[in-house]
């Protein structure tokens, strides 16, 4: 049984995992890095990067058609073949050679296998042919592991073989009919793609569409997907699910949708089983229903050498947060393990404030959904004073020149006692673009005083701002 001493240990090669071995090898730090799928994970190969693939060419097409002249040109159906051949280019048709060629170009050791945490600062890797690799941590362990489709307790359900998202973005051919159950990000990000392919999806939801977004949010997609012929239950969960010759069958409780194919986009859980945490002696305050909990410098908590980075810390489970996280924490291993102060105070070098209140995230449905921060709903939870500004963003003459009948909304969410902006939300074509500039108002905390000094470029959609802070007033 081989045995090797590193600094840093970190289970999981995702882009969370690479990130933070990447600050922790910057930092001085020798890093061994464990992977028991593809070195790139989950968003590379079957979430972020072949979803947005696969979505892409639609958005294009739909955008053409609503601009004459481009429209005129626009002619057929989209080329599905074309669409996955680009697809599995992104992909690298599932092979990880670049992104093992990329760590070891950055000094950082990479072993494949499942990795089990024995005890502390200690991981034994088991290879595919059984071999072992018994791995020391002279500092830390990170685990950046992500998460895994949660299958709902559905009677049937996992009988009839249901789809998650690894199938629906790894999809080399089309369903003629496909039942997603689910209504977030997930499930009306599948549904605009799938439409776009031609095939005919049903939505099945247990409340509304985007939960967590402003309701307006999830009216207006429903009602475009709706348009482009998706059938849409809200309200409603499946009582039964079961697979035969002929394909699904969904009931809802007196009704039944069928349907050659099922995802189910209902959410994530921790991908931590097998990872020995259990045996770790952690409390709750560390580890609850196998979310590992950390500090903000992303410390487990109640421990002085395990970290935990990206979705399985279930801060904010996007993959721009994780490599947030991943840098503040590969930062503090870092200055901890080279006696250096770390700095932890809020929107400190090494800790992810944003996490709380700042998180920008792009729905990539038909309309985008853009935002970031805190909802209205949200702040006044949270005890805030606020002031709701809404406005519609085909009236700024940088959308109606982008598309002909534009349709869209953006609402500002104002802290009325410092008069700084605590979330914004656009819904609209092409949106995902302005979310940054939100972003950075919303961490900077930046006075509306001082934001009407921010001129936008006329004629772009970036005028929304001014409209914003006009119907807000000085």
């Amino acid at each position: 049984m081989a045995q090797q001493s590193f600094d840093v240990v970190v289970i999981g090669a995702g882009p969370v995992g690479q990130n933070l071995a990447d600050r922790a090898r910057r930092g001085g730090l020798s890093v061994a890095i464990v992977e028991s799928e593809l070195v790139g994970g989950e968003c590379s190969y079957w979430a972020c990067i072949p979803s947005k693939a696969l979505l892409r060419s639609g958005s294009a097409f739909r955008a053409a058609r609503r601009v004459p002249g481009a429209r005129e040109a626009t002619t057929g159906v989209l080329d599905t073949a074309a669409v996955f051949a680009r697809r599995n280019r992104f992909t690298h048709d599932w092979t990880d050679d670049h992104e093992a060629e990329w760590l070891a170009g950055a000094g950082i050791e990479l072993f494949r296998g499942q990795g089990c945490i024995t005890a502390p600062k200690r991981v034994s890797v088991t290879a595919k042919d059984g071999s072992v690799t018994e791995l020391s941590a002279v500092h830390a362990v990170a685990v950046t592991t992500g998460t895994t489709a949660r299958i709902p307790d559905v009677p049937g359900l996992s009988d009839a073989r249901p789809w998650t998202t690894r199938e629906a973005v790894s999809v080399q051919s089309l369903p003629a009919s496909l039942a997603i159950i689910g209504g977030g990000a997930v499930a009306v990000e599948m549904a605009t793609a799938f439409t776009s392919f031609g095939t005919h999806v049903t939505i099945i939801a247990r409340s509304r569409l985007l939960g967590r977004a402003e309701p307006f949010a999830g009216e207006l997609v429903a009602e475009a997907l709706a348009r482009a012929g998706v059938s849409i239950h809200l309200n409603v969960s499946p009582s039964s699910v079961s697979r035969t010759e002929a394909g699904i069958s969904v009931n809802l409780n007196g009704a039944t949708v069928t349907a050659d194919e099922v995802l189910v986009a209902a959410g994530r859980a921790p991908h931590t089983s097998g990872l020995g945490l259990d045996a770790l002696g952690l409390d709750s305050a560390a580890l609850t229903n196998g979310w590992l909990n950390t500090d903000d410098t992303l410390l487990v908590r109640g421990t002085d050498w395990l970290y935990a980075c990206g979705d399985v810390n279930h801060r904010a489970l996007m993959t721009h947060q994780g490599k947030y996280q991943a840098r503040a924490a590969g930062d503090s291993i870092a200055a901890r393990a080279n006696g250096s102060a770390v700095d932890d105070s809020p929107w400190g070098v090494h800790v992810a404030t944003a996490d709380h209140e700042a998180v920008p995230q792009v729905i990539f449905s038909e309309p985008e959904v853009a935002r970031v921060g805190l909802t209205a709903a949200a702040a006044e939870e949270a005890g805030y004073e606020i002031r709701v500004v809404d406005y519609d963003l085909g009236w700024v003459s940088g959308s109606s020149l982008h598309a002909d009948d534009y349709q869209g909304r953006a609402r500002m969410v104002v802290d009325e006692q410092r008069r700084v902006v605590l979330g914004v939300t656009f819904v609209g074509q092409d949106v995902a673009e302005l979310v940054h500039a939100a972003t950075i108002a919303v961490v900077g905390e930046v006075p509306l005083d001082r934001l009407w000094h921010a001129v936008p470029a006329f004629p772009t959609m970036s005028e929304i701002w001014l409209r914003l802070l006009e119907q807000y007033g000085r």
